[in-house]
């Protein structure tokens, strides 16, 4: 790890970032340093701008993606280089503002049919039942699942905030059958890594995301589905709570 990559994951962490951001940050400033093959604190302002261009033109991101190489961009200059940022010479990519996909419930149920397996089904039950974020659903453990209460316990969710959704009937039977049926049995989180069955490890998120996406094609949806997806679906309709 270079000194540079030490300062800012330092700076990073000294603010209780995210893993999620501390990640993403980290990597936007390596793919700055790479584009110019010049370590990032040689690097400039009028670099910065340049950049910019390349993602739109040659890399064609999405405004909003733009948009988060220079939030870490704009972190690495003033907090990790102390180094001046201007506002103006950096005008933020204007976002457009479009309605989300919202699935049917005849498209949310063909989806969660064609899982590939339990494991990935009961997932897009959760999410769909719950409105959880996928890094959530990740870290949910078997002790968050009150079902005395009727309730999940979602424990520093997105903003570092606790919150509690409700428990479903039905997604409560389903989590009963995920139970009886796994082998290991859950021990610490209820959505266990499967390589090398270790236990006291939580799945990827990335393996949510791809377990959605591929159902999703076997379910021939003509729609962009991902786990998102089924959080906008989660505010619309009830199915799991009845």
């Amino acid at each position: 790890m270079t000194h540079l990559r030490k300062a800012m994951l330092e700076e990073l962490q000294r603010r209780n970032m995210s893993k999620i951001t501390t990640r993403i940050y980290l990597r936007a400033v390596e793919e700055f340093a790479q584009y110019f093959k010049t370590p990032p604190d040689r690097l400039g302002l009028e670099h910065v701008r340049h950049y910019q261009a390349h993602l739109f033109t040659d890399r064609k991101l999405e405004p909003v993606s733009v948009a988060q190489q220079l939030s870490a961009l704009r972190f690495f200059f003033l907090k990790t280089l102390k180094r001046p940022w201007m506002v103006e010479d950096m005008p933020a990519p204007k976002q457009p503002i479009l309605l989300p996909d919202i699935l049917s419930r005849e498209e949310v149920e063909r989806l969660i049919q064609c899982a590939d397996t339990p494991l990935h089904r009961v997932c897009i039950l959760v999410l769909y039942a719950t409105g959880v974020r996928r890094e959530e659903l990740v870290r949910l453990k078997v002790q968050d699942i009150d079902s005395a209460r009727m309730l999940i316990h979602v424990r520093q969710g997105k903003g570092k905030k606790d919150r509690r959704v409700m428990l479903s009937p039905r997604l409560l039977a389903e989590l009963r059958d995920y139970w009886r049926s796994a082998n290991p049995k859950p021990q610490t989180y209820l959505f266990p890594s499967q390589a090398g069955k270790n236990v006291d490890r939580p799945m990827s998120d990335k393996t949510v995301w791809s377990a959605v996406r591929e159902a999703a094609v076997r379910a021939s949806l003509e729609k962009c589905v991902h786990p998102h997806t089924l959080r906008n679906a989660s505010a619309y309709y009830t199915t799991f709570q009845n």
